[in-house]
């Protein structure tokens, strides 16, 4: 029999529907967001900082205050700055724009149009970011000291004790061969409508993600705790071109230019448990028995109007950036990225995650260094491979020792 998702989200939601008063627990849940998207929404049109910063030299001495990760924690997202040199990324920024030139890439680009279909249900569907991972300055950063100490700083916010022992290893980390963007001035095809990756139906439909979010499901919203990291290595997303397979405890990209409000750059959705009334609002009665709020399988979720237009009041913009800074969200935060670059200057970024030491982030590291050696494109995204052939782009012989544990290499 063909598979069919409708039925299945179907026969999904009947069961959750078993598990609590969905409407009561909607409620709740709606209160306590709506109160959070109030209060960022005010300070926010105030001109006060929402979301948090760090300086990148108080997680290199371990001087961050308790108060600060629990902000952290409470908002899902923190921008860390100056975790590399301005003058080693203005170099690596130059470098991508010479790999991309030297390459002809914009010119094989063309041939290859429309193999990436993941954001294709979102209302602005057309991002063009550079389908390369292999330049070596996207090597150097992923496999810099101050990234590794960084994204150690970032896992350890998570409780990661878990029924079969601990859940990942928050001190160590594989790395996740992402993209880069570089976005000019007077863009208008990069915008993201607002959403949420690793996972789209799977949120509700996954065993591992039924139990990540079972007391939200139970109604115990208090009592959902979105940095328990048990069950979250577990999960297993819809095979799709950009579907992360890999488990990130964060999504992240570090600036190569000053960008911010303006600029054509993220935005996001500052409360760790917004993924409450994300999940509840689906299983509401106004909401068809087999739809899930637009859900698609092999899809980024979607965070739309008709749905969610109350919590969208609290999507704001990311302050200015500077080079070598970074920008970091938890994987349940709503995200988007402007659709308009008003600003006067590129506004470039590489992307790197942070994807700790675990079970399912292993086996797909040892098939991303198979793609690294024969300079194909990630496993987790479409089979572009423009990098085959290209010249200077990162070799084995690129790698520190950090960085050949980091790809699973020997």
């Amino acid at each position: 029999m063909e598979y069919n998702p409708k039925h299945f989200i179907k026969a999904t939601k009947q069961e959750l529907l078993r598990r609590t008063d969905v409407k009561t627990s909607f409620a709740a849940c709606r209160d306590i967001v709506l109160k959070d998207v109030e209060a960022i929404r005010t300070d926010f049109d105030a001109g006060r900082t929402v979301i948090p910063e760090i300086d990148y030299a108080q997680i290199a001495d371990d001087s961050v205050e308790n108060a600060v990760r629990d902000l952290v924690r409470r908002r899902g997202c923190v921008i860390i700055r100056g975790v590399f040199d301005p003058v080693q990324v203005a170099e690596w920024n130059d470098e991508i724009g010479q790999y991309i030139s030297r390459n002809n890439y914009l010119a094989a680009a063309k041939e290859k149009a429309g193999l990436d279909k993941y954001f294709s249900a979102l209302d602005d569907a057309t991002p063009q970011i550079y389908g390369l991972y292999w330049s070596r300055p996207q090597v150097m950063a992923r496999q810099a000291e101050s990234m590794a100490i960084t994204k150690r700083f970032l896992n350890r916010l998570y409780d990661v004790s878990a029924p079969m022992g601990p859940e990942f290893d928050p001190d160590n980390d594989f790395a996740y061969a992402d993209r880069t963007r570089r976005r000019q001035p007077g863009d208008t095809t990069l915008g993201l409508s607002p959403h949420m990756d690793s996972g789209s139906f799977e949120r509700w439909c996954d065993p591992a993600y039924q139990a990540i979010y079972r007391r939200i499901y139970e109604g115990n919203i208090e009592g959902f705790d979105p940095w328990k990291a048990a069950f979250r290595t577990q999960t297993r997303e819809y095979a799709s071109p950009a579907v992360c397979s890999m488990f990130r405890t964060f999504q992240g990209w570090t600036a190569l230019t000053p960008q911010g409000p303006g600029d054509g750059t993220l935005s996001l959705l500052p409360i760790a448990k917004s993924i409450s009334y994300f999940l509840l609002r689906a299983l509401q009665n106004d909401v068809p028995d087999d739809d899930l709020c637009g859900a698609l399988p092999g899809r980024a979720l979607g965070a739309s109007p008709e749905w969610h237009a109350e919590i969208l009041d609290g999507l704001i913009s990311i302050p200015q950036v500077e080079p070598g800074d970074t920008v970091w969200w938890h994987p349940d935060i709503i995200h988007s990225v402007a659709g308009e670059h008003n600003g006067s200057d590129y506004a470039n970024v590489i992307y790197i995650g942070a994807s700790p030491v675990c079970a399912k982030n292993e086996a797909y590291a040892r098939k991303q260094a198979e793609a690294f050696r024969a300079g194909r494109s990630a496993p987790d995204f479409a089979a572009e491979d423009y990098e085959v052939n290209f010249e200077g782009r990162a070799l084995v012989s690129d790698l520190t020792d950090l960085g050949r544990r980091q790809m699973c290499i020997a």
